[in-house]
């Protein structure tokens, strides 16, 4: 009798172990939401974001649109204005494909990798709204300030015969209106801006996902972390070489694209020193979701790593 009710009980753990066991390696839980299982739900519950997007759009096409002021230049302020046109060391249409499409397809590795939906379009979204509120606001300064380039002796004159006002001494150009008006947009740097929005936001983005601040000293993740923002710093510096910007040009415009990068950042992701720094914040949400829907799922400690990036990519 004794015997037979251990033997019982020895088959009744077991079935339970065996349980516990199937249900970790089944549980839900343990799957990231997907494009295909979570893509159109997450999307849809931004919504009104991806609508501001699209605002953001619309506002930084009419700021070009409109004449920036005319800020007055006298005879006695060519000499800083007077410096060679040259074509652009970084044409325009290369920013976007440097500082926001590049760093999508290092998102998309990150998801290929990982299967994180929340991951990918925190991310795509994030970057869109760091490139498109620094774009806002750097044209918006552009037209308030209207600074001339340091080129704008030759958009002003291209002949080379400078022609001033009897009376105030200002310019009186005879150039092309569109090569003018560019040259009232010098302050800040759009190039630089929108390159540290971007890339600035990527570093942000690198430093969670390699946990650089996990204080065991990793001077290589700091490198790689430093890389997009040397990128910026380049594209910066060519904005001087070229003759297209002063130099109080390009680090106002780094600062501010730097400034928008870290808050729109901040805002999906946590700070990558966080314990939880690897993930953006709506991942845990939907953890914490799934946890009270399922009150009696366990999961295993490698979930744990993976819950707060510390599994690694």
């Amino acid at each position: 009798m004794h015997r037979g009710g251990e033997e019982g009980l020895v088959q009744a753990s077991s079935s339970a172990a065996q349980g516990i066991s199937s249900a970790r390696a089944g549980s839900p839980a343990c799957a990231f939401p997907t494009i295909r299982s979570h893509g159109a739900t997450v999307a849809k519950s931004h919504a009104y974001d991806w609508l501001a997007l699209l605002l953001l759009v619309a506002v930084d096409g009419l700021l070009n649109a409109i004449e920036p002021f005319h800020r007055f230049v006298g005879a006695g302020m060519m000499t800083d204005l007077r410096y060679p046109m040259k074509h652009n060391t970084v044409p325009i249409w290369a920013v976007p494909i440097i500082a926001v499409i590049g760093p999508m397809m290092i998102f998309t590795v990150v998801y290929v990798r990982r299967r994180n939906v929340y991951d990918l379009h925190h991310a795509v979204l994030g970057i869109l709204f760091s490139v498109l509120i620094t774009g806002v606001l750097t044209d918006a300064i552009k037209d308030a300030v209207g600074r001339p380039r340091p080129n704008f002796f030759w958009r002003c004159f291209p002949d080379g015969i400078a022609v001033f006002d009897n009376v105030t001494t200002g310019v009186i150009c005879h150039g092309d209106a569109s090569v003018i008006k560019e040259g009232h947009k010098s302050f800040p740097s759009g190039h630089t801006s929108w390159s540290f929005a971007g890339l600035g936001f990527l570093s942000w983005y690198l430093a969670g996902k390699i946990t650089v601040f996990d204080r065991r000293g990793h001077v290589a993740k700091l490198c790689i972390v430093l890389a997009p923002l040397l990128v910026a710093a380049m594209i910066a510096i060519s904005r001087v070489d070229d003759y297209w910007h002063h130099w109080q040009d390009v680090c106002t415009g780094g600062v501010l694209g730097l400034v928008v990068a870290s808050v729109c950042y901040l805002q999906f992701f946590p700070a990558p020193s966080d314990e939880k720094g690897f993930w953006p914040h709506a991942h845990f949400r939907y953890i914490t979701e799934r946890g009270s829907e399922n009150p009696t799922e366990q999961t295993t400690e490698p979930l744990d790593a993976m819950e707060t990036g510390r599994g690694g990519l």
